[in-house]
C-alpha cells in the first residue's frame, strides 16, 4: 500500500503588532513621558508664571516689600488679562516635549534594565541604583532641554522690564531665534549647569522617590494600585521640591539675566557667583523664598505627570 505524504504549510511568522514591535517598545517610554509632561504643563503653567515673578522680585535686595504668590496673581491680572498667566505655554509645552520625554523614557528604559539585572541575580533594586538612574535621566534630559528653559524664563519675565524695554516674543521660536541672533547660539545653554543640577536633584525627589515609594506601599499597605500611585506622587511631590528649589532659584536668576548695553557685563558669572552674591545680599532664606508656590507648581505637576504616565504605561503594556 502506497504510503501517502500530507502536505503540511510551512510555519508562518506571527505577526507582531503595532503596539508590540521592538521599536514602539523602546520609544513607549519616551512617548508617554512626554505626553504626560505636556499635560500637566497646561495644568500648572499659571502657577509656574507666578513662581518665577516671585523669584525675581526684590533680586539684590535684602529687605523692602516681601511679595506674594496672591500680590503677584493680582498684579499680572491686574496689569493685563487673565491668559498672561499663560505667557510662555508654548515655551513650557516645547520643554516638556523635550525634556520630560528624554527625563522619563531614559528612566523608564534604566529602571527596566535595572529590574532584569536585579531579577537575574535574585535581588531587589536597591535605592541607590533607582537614585542613580534617576541623576543621569535628569542630567541628560536638562541639556537636551535647556534651551526651552531658557526661552521660557526669558518670556516670563519679560513683563517685570519698562514697557520700551520688553521683547515681547511672539512665541517660542521667536524667542529662540531672536537670543540666539543678539547674544549667540551658546546663550541658550546659559544657566545649564544649575539647569543640570536642578533636574538631578529634581530626578532624585521625584522619580527615585516614586519608584522607591510605590514599592514601599506595594509591599507593606494593601492600598489600590491606584491609590498607590496616588500616595508615592504625592510623597515624590515634596521631595522634588525640597531638593530642587535652591537650584531652581539660581537657574532662573542666571537664565534671566542680560549684558549691561554700557557694561556689557552681566550680574552674575556662574552657579556660585550667583549663590554667594545671594547669600551676601539677600539671606540664606531667599533660596527658599515661594516655597509654598513652588511646591504647589512641582507637586500637582509631578502628581499628574506620573499619574498620566502610569495609566498611559498601563493602556499601552
Amino acid at each position: 500500500m502506497a504510503s501517502t505524504k500530507v502536505a503540511t504549510a510551512p510555519d508562518s511568522q506571527p505577526q507582531v503588532d503595532f503596539l508590540h514591535h521592538p521599536y514602539t517598545r523602546a520609544a513607549l517610554p519616551f512617548v508617554n513621558g512626554g505626553l504626560a509632561g505636556m499635560t500637566a504643563t497646561v495644568v500648572i503653567q499659571p502657577i509656574d508664571m507666578i513662581k518665577v515673578r516671585l523669584q525675581l522680585a526684590g533680586e539684590g535686595v535684602r529687605s523692602g516689600p516681601r511679595p506674594s504668590a496672591f500680590g503677584v496673581a493680582r498684579d499680572i491680572i491686574g496689569s493685563g488679562k487673565v491668559l498672561d498667566l499663560y505667557t510662555g505655554l508654548s515655551a513650557g509645552l516645547l520643554r516638556q516635549a523635550v525634556y520630560t520625554t528624554a527625563r522619563l523614557g531614559f528612566f523608564d528604559t534604566f529602571i527596566k534594565t535595572l529590574n532584569k539585572n536585579a531579577e537575574a541575580a535574585n535581588r531587589q533594586v536597591t535605592f541607590a541604583e533607582r537614585a542613580g538612574a534617576g541623576l543621569t535621566a535628569g542630567g541628560i534630559a536638562a541639556m537636551v532641554g535647556n534651551p526651552a528653559d531658557l526661552a521660557l524664563v526669558r518670556m516670563q519675565s519679560d513683563g517685570l522690564k519698562p514697557p520700551e524695554a520688553r521683547a515681547n516674543y511672539r512665541s517660542v521660536v521667536d524667542a529662540l531665534m531672536r537670543i540666539s541672533k543678539s547674544e549667540g547660539v551658546l546663550a541658550l545653554w546659559s544657566g545649564a549647569f544649575p539647569t543640570v543640577v536642578r533636574a538631578m536633584a529634581l530626578n532624585v525627589g521625584q522619580l527615585t522617590f516614586f519608584a522607591e515609594s510605590k514599592a514601599q506601599l506595594k509591599a507593606r499597605t494593601s492600598l489600590s494600585a491606584q491609590n498607590q500611585t496616588f500616595a508615592a506622587s504625592a510623597i515624590a511631590g515634596f521631595f522634588a521640591s525640597f531638593l530642587s528649589l535652591p537650584f531652581d532659584f539660581i537657574k532662573t536668576r542666571l537664565q534671566k539675566q542680560q549684558k549691561d548695553p554700557k557694561t556689557g557685563l552681566v550680574p552674575y558669572k556662574g552657579l556660585f557667583d550667583c549663590a554667594r552674591k545671594v547669600v551676601k545680599e539677600e539671606g540664606w532664606l531667599r533660596f527658599y523664598r515661594g516655597f509654598g508656590t513652588y511646591y504647589v507648581r512641582i507637586a500637582p505637576h509631578a502628581m499628574v505627570t506620573l499619574i498620566v504616565a502610569d495609566y498611559l504605561n498601563l493602556i499601552t503594556k
